[in-house]
């Protein structure tokens, strides 16, 4: 399925949301101008299997996020199999000065209030409560405390934050974005304290995190803005690492983590460790 966007910002508003659901297995393809851009809740789902961004400068089509051409073959957006490069327009100037997003993506067994972590995680970053939350853009219900509905995927809206929220079965995955300006550093160094008295409180049972270049606004454009670049991993239980991994333990002794160091969040080469401490931590020998 094929829906136009032709606005400045592109959000996950009811409409794509009653179109993706329409889908079935197929893909939800959104196609947008090169000055549109994508509120985080939307850029994630586009980069998942079940919706594409494509992006029409005018001069033929290219995925937003990853800058590959696409052709039309008649009756969807495909990739040009023999591209050797990037778009021209994806390979262009950002529009605006690129700050920080600092993410974490953490998951959690199903609390008796849902949304317990994610409120006392933005406390503890932010200063600040929630602002609100829904399962669309924009948001229609202002924050009144931890006690979500358990819908298959909800949004929450903090200061200068934003967070989806996924429940299935026996997990609760959420991966909260802080926006940081050109001029603030994020608090990379306080993430260990922080992820300690977050699960003192509300116990976790793994959490990564992450820091690439981004819009202080939390919205994506069709543009190469910079990689990823990992910070840190923490597992549930007393873990061991690889031979030359740091790790700290946190949480209380009835709900411990191991948190293993990976990087500053500068450099995309520590993604390296991450796969080297993944392979290690899944290998039965050592659990």
């Amino acid at each position: 399925m094929v829906v136009l966007r032709d606005r400045p910002v592109v959000a996950l508003s009811p409409a794509l949301a009653e179109a993706l659901a329409e889908c079935g297995p197929r893909v939800l393809q959104i196609v947008t101008s090169p000055a549109s851009r994508l509120t985080i809740p939307l850029r994630t789902l586009a980069g998942t299997p079940k919706a594409t961004w494509v992006v029409a400068p005018g001069d033929g089509y290219y995925e937003g996020l990853t800058g590959r051409p696409m052709r039309w073959d008649g009756t969807a957006f495909t990739h040009v199999p023999d591209a050797t490069d990037y778009a021209p327009t994806y390979k262009t100037r950002p529009s605006a000065p690129l700050g920080s997003h600092l993410t974490l993506t953490f998951q959690a067994r199903p609390a008796e209030n849902p949304g317990a972590q994610i409120e006392h995680l933005l406390h503890l970053i932010t200063g600040h409560p929630p602002l609100g939350w829904g399962p669309t853009e924009p948001l229609k219900h202002p924050w009144k405390g931890p006690d979500l509905p358990r819908a298959p995927h909800l949004i929450l809206t903090g200061k200068n934050a934003i967070a989806t929220l996924n429940f299935s079965g026996e997990t609760e995955t959420t991966t909260l974005v802080v926006a940081y300006p050109p001029s603030t550093r994020p608090p990379i160094t306080d993430l260990p304290p922080l992820i300690d008295a977050l699960t003192t409180k509300t116990p976790i049972t793994a959490l990564m995190a992450q820091l690439s270049p981004g819009r202080p606004d939390l919205t994506t454009e069709p543009r190469w803005s910079g990689a990823a670049s990992p910070i840190g991993l923490a597992a549930a239980g007393a873990r061991t690492g690889p031979p030359g991994f740091t790790r700290q333990r946190l949480g209380p002794p009835s709900a411990p983590l191991t948190w293993f160091p990976l990087g500053d969040g500068r450099s995309p080469d520590y993604w390296h460790r991450h796969h080297q401490l993944l392979t290690h931590l899944n290998n039965p020998a050592h659990t």
